[in-house]
Parts: C-alpha cells; structure tokens; sequence
C-alpha cells in the first residue's frame, strides 16, 4: 500500500466522470480516436489501482445518452472499441476477480455488444474484489425516471404499496441499486460539472475536479484525489462537535 495514501479514510465507492480525450488528442495534433485509445489504457490502469488500494467500489461514465449526438462515425468507433476493450480485459477482470456490472440503458446498444456485456456480467457475477460499473447510455434524469417507472409497475401488480416508499426504497430501483453510497466523485479535464451523472447518488458526495485530461490521468493523480478527499471533514449536514 503507497505510503502517501490516507489508509484509514479511503473512499469506498468511487465514480470518474473520464473526460478530455479528445482535446488531448487534439492538443497533440491527433485524431480524436488516439485520444478514446489512449483513454481507454488510462481505464485499465486506474481500475488496477483502485483494486490494489482497497476501494471496494467504481463507477465509471463511458457513455451517457447525451453522447449519441456526437458523429456517427465516432459513435461507431466507440462501440467497436468498447467490445474490443472488453474481450481484451475478459481475463484479467475474472483473474483478479472483479464483479463487472454495465449500468444504463440497454435497448440501443447492438445485439452482439450486448451479449458480449451479458456474458461477462454473468462469468464475473460471482467476484467480490472489486465492483466495477460502467455506465454505458447512461443519464442521471432517465435513471430516476426509469426507477419511477419501475416502482409504479410494482404498485399496479401489488407487490407494494405507495406508503412503503421511501428513500431507501427508491434506491433500491436506480442502476447501482443496494450499492454503497459515493464517496468520492472525481472529473477531469478541468470542467466542474456532474453533466447528469448519478445524480441521486451524488446528493453528499465529496466533488474533485482534475485539471489533467483522462489519457493523463495516472496512477499519481488518482492518488491525489484520494489524498484530497481524505482531507475532508464530511459533516452530512451535521455540525461537528
């Protein structure tokens, strides 16, 4: 365990908002796709560390519905890269076992990427090292509407009545489910938005925004945001004594 990371007050879930490859491949004279490539490198490696760490939980937006306005040739390249990525990752995450999870709408990804995503949820279902969602044509507002809609489907069947929800219970509907609060939201690139991302889930997390652009993104600077967040006093609307 690195000597320089706060061991009694690591984040138990953490969540990436990864952004930047695009102005980094830009920065450098390069065509966006160098930037998804080099990005998704960066992936694998902070996924390693999180798992050496000891963070039990990570969440990272991959792609959110608002990403389908983006030109279709990207878009193409995107999917095509994400199932690479996986068939090449498929070992490596049942070795070191990690639970894989993708969180997000499922009726607009193709039929065989799918399966693909299907298939490794189930191989990797049984792991517990480290909990790794990706939320792929994911958005925060279709997440509690989707939740919403499912809890009103349990209403009609009377499987539940009105007065039984509550917080705990509407949470149980979103993409994460049961899963530990967020801890820790990290964003780089230097925007300090949340751009519709786990919004329910974020409502006490403690917010890092990183300068660096993704493909930069290394194991140092994710070390440093833990070292940010360990830093905090986290009060919950409380006043401390």
């Amino acid at each position: 365990m690195p000597k320089d990371v706060f061991v009694e007050n690591l984040p138990k879930h953490i969540a990436i908002i990864m952004d930047g490859n695009g102005r980094w491949a830009r920065e450098k004279t390069l065509p966006r796709t160098a930037g998804h490539r080099k990005g998704a490198q960066r992936v694998k490696e902070i996924i390693s560390e999180a798992r050496v760490l000891g963070i039990k939980a990570l969440t990272i937006f991959a792609f959110s519905t608002e990403n389908w306005d983006r030109p279709k040739k990207e878009i193409v390249f995107l999917f095509n890269y994400l199932s690479k990525f996986l068939a090449s990752y498929r070992n490596k995450l049942i070795k070191e076992k990690i639970n894989f999870k993708v969180i997000g709408r499922r009726d607009r990804i193709s039929r065989e990427i799918l399966r693909q995503i299907e298939e490794l949820e189930e191989v990797t279902s049984k792991n517990g090292e480290l909990y790794l969602k990706v939320a792929i044509d994911y958005g925060g507002r279709w997440d509690i509407v989707n939740a919403s809609r499912n809890i009103v489907k349990e209403c009609r069947r009377g499987r539940m009545k009105p007065s039984d929800i509550d917080e705990d219970c509407f949470q149980k509907y979103l993409s994460v489910g049961e899963f530990p609060e967020v801890d820790l939201f990290i964003r780089t690139s230097g925007e300090k938005r949340i751009s519709n991302f786990l919004i329910w889930n974020l409502a006490y997390t403690e917010l890092v925004f990183s300068n660096v652009y993704w493909p930069d993104f290394t194991r140092d600077e994710f070390r440093k945001s833990i070292r940010e967040y360990s830093r905090r006093n986290r009060r919950f609307g409380r006043i401390n004594a």
